[in-house]
């Protein structure tokens, strides 16, 4: 199998074309210098959980944000790093493919290249468990030929990833030591980069010279924080799910009889079916997030389609498309509480066949409530972190199937036609219901990426580099102003332990951003979802586009965020600065006097916010 990895590829006529694309770089990163500016130290965004996140990372814990800069910037105390030796670097896909990963490893092994030559990338066969077992393949510009602008993880493949046991650990370190690599790069998303943490923590801890860095890509749009705008694959899966929904929509238009529930990935949170949902205008779309918050039970849910069946129905529509997050099944507080239970007697060893019968009354009943498919598919065991095997429960069904049997309850009876389900309580005076019900899980991972994908992607490795050449252990690749054009790109690194949070077991870790419900882009689907309910607006922005019309186009929950948090620390310090430079000694008692009250203001009202009472 590992003479498979980063063998030339068989390209169509448009790959070979894309091959041939080579994305920009920022100022701050061109050139054969290394500009770097440190900005002040990192805290937790959580005050509550920063004593336990800095007792859990005393090495790694607290460091301070680097800024990369443009060769013409004048910043006085800027590191400018000249003098760079040849380097050794190791790099691993970790965790699910996402369009846009192998411009990572290009971006990074052009990086070594311009900065010395003789630098060698390394890339480890198969993900974590090909690090473990010290299997590589040298980067070369003949290897990268074919993979250039390509979907995939293929060049050098993945497992099931995670480096988490101490055993794993150890043997991470070890091929890093045999190797002799002054680097290790995780390409992954929430839970690679909580390990790429903890492996530099104990790298740093055990005196091991390699340095670790994180890259955020994952399709799922979950790694987002203060520093972390979007992830690389997030662009690409959205646009051709959208795509898809789109031609749904169509379809759905055309024929006028069918529902179609349509279910997108997305773990523990629901950001790729928000922004499908934004850029393709189905009729509704059901956030885990809106379920969590208002405990929404498999009952209301129901009811809330049925509704809008028969609100749609008496405007004469017999037809609709639903999207649904795979996540949404873990959201129902029932099912959640039914999974526990399911899963606390799998890992006590007892037989799936077996556990219906040692199921608590309640969750019984609610068990024999669901239709057998369903059934079955609670009963797999569970992913490495205890959630379900989200991909395999097909929660478009059971919604389907229960909409369809409320929808016959609520149909009145009428010998004239085909309905023929005898209600007296019926209030439902529509066709009869009928859906089809689709999964967009795999079909758009393996895309080619879009444009703005190979980009970011590219860029991130070439910042990758930059990391490495700074000496920075345990830090996270960032770009910030990343709805703008890519000369306007800003790039720096931010600890990875300032990302964290403590939450599950009390650890510390980096945990998937859902969708907030107080945010820009969830408030602009609030104030679309009765015209998109009602008014079939549906928008199909067609197959991915690499040149003209749509080809820049960014995610739209990007561009209606207001997420420069870098930019604004960045301005913050600049008004620090002038405060310094006018507050002299020897200026007049007013000018004390003013900025003392404003300064004790200032500081009043940020010390209420971060108190841990007020968070």
């Amino acid at each position: 199998m590992d003479a498979d990895y980063g063998i030339a590829r068989e390209l169509s006529d448009l790959q070979q074309l894309r091959t041939l694309y080579k994305p920009q770089l920022p100022p701050c990163l061109q050139g054969t210098e290394v500009r770097v500016e440190f900005g002040d130290a990192t805290t937790a965004a959580d005050p509550s959980g920063a004593h336990t996140i800095k007792k859990s990372f005393p090495h790694t814990y607290g460091q301070r944000l680097a800024h990369f800069l443009r060769a013409t910037a004048k910043v006085a105390d800027a590191q400018i790093i000249t003098d760079q030796p040849a380097v050794r670097v190791g790099v691993v896909f970790c965790g699910r493919q996402s369009p846009g990963g192998h411009n990572v490893i290009w971006g990074l092994y052009e990086a070594l290249k311009v900065h010395n030559p003789k630098s060698v990338l390394l890339g480890f066969l198969g993900g974590s468990e090909g690090l473990f077992a010290q299997k590589t393949l040298e980067i070369s510009d003949e290897i990268l030929a074919t993979y250039k602008n390509q979907g995939g993880y293929d060049l050098l493949g993945r497992t099931k990833d995670q480096i988490r046991t101490t055993e794993q650990v150890n043997a991470a370190l070890n091929a890093c030591t045999t190797l002799k690599l002054d680097a290790l790069v995780i390409i992954g998303g929430v839970t690679s980069n909580t390990d790429a943490a903890r492996l530099a923590e104990t790298f740093a801890e055990r005196n091991c010279s390699t340095k670790v860095v994180g890259i955020p890509v994952t399709l799922n749009g979950d790694l987002k924080n203060h520093f972390v705008e979007t992830n690389v694959g997030f662009d690409t899966i959205c646009k051709v799910n959208s795509q898809l929904i789109s031609n749904v929509c169509t379809d759905a238009l055309s024929a006028e009889k069918y529902y179609y529930f349509i279910r997108l990935m997305g773990r523990k949170a629901s950001q790729v079916a928000l922004e499908c949902t934004l850029q393709s205008h189905p009729n509704m779309v059901i956030l885990a997030e809106e379920v969590d918050a208002s405990k929404l039970t498999l009952s209301d849910i129901t009811k809330q389609l049925c509704d809008a069946v028969q609100a749609r129905a008496e405007q004469d529509k017999y037809h609709g498309v639903v999207l649904l997050p795979e996540g949404l099944i873990e959201s129902i507080p029932e099912v959640y509480s039914l999974l526990q239970e399911i899963h606390g007697l799998l890992r006590k060893g007892v037989f799936a066949d077996n556990i219906s019968g040692q199921l608590s009354p309640w969750a019984s009943a609610l068990f024999e409530f669901l239709p057998p498919f369903i059934k079955n598919q609670l009963l797999l065991h569970p992913e490495s972190d205890d959630s379900a095997q989200l991909s395999q429960i097909e929660t478009e069904k059971l919604l389907a199937h229960l909409v369809e049997k409320e929808m016959n309850k609520r149909l009145i009876f009428c010998s004239l036609d085909t309905r023929i389900f005898l209600q007296e309580e019926g209030t439902y005076k529509g066709k009869k219901f009928n859906a089809i019900c689709h999964f967009f899980g795999y079909q758009a991972r393996g895309s080619l990426p879009s444009k703005f994908d190979c980009d970011y992607a590219y860029v991130l490795g070439h910042i990758g580099y930059h990391i490495i050449a700074a000496g920075l252990n345990g830090y996270m690749a960032t770009v910030n102003n990343l709805k703008n054009p890519v000369n306007k790109w800003r790039c720096g690194a931010a600890p990875i332990t300032a990302m964290m949070t403590v939450r599950r077991y009390g650890q510390p870790a980096l945990y998937p951003a859902t969708v907030d419900l107080r945010g820009k882009a969830y408030d602009l689907l609030r104030q679309n979802a009765a015209k998109f309910l009602m008014d079939d607006v549906y928008r199909n922005p067609g197959p991915l586009q690499f040149e003209g019309p749509g080809a820049d186009a960014r995610p739209v929950t990007l561009c209606v965020e207001d997420q420069d948090y870098m930019g604004r620390i960045k301005e913050l310090q600049e008004y620090l600065e002038k405060v310094r430079a006018i507050v002299k000694p020897g200026c007049s008692q007013d000018i004390v006097k003013a900025a003392l009250s404003a300064m004790a203001s200032v500081t009043d009202i940020l010390s209420l916010m971060t108190s841990p009472s007020s968070s």
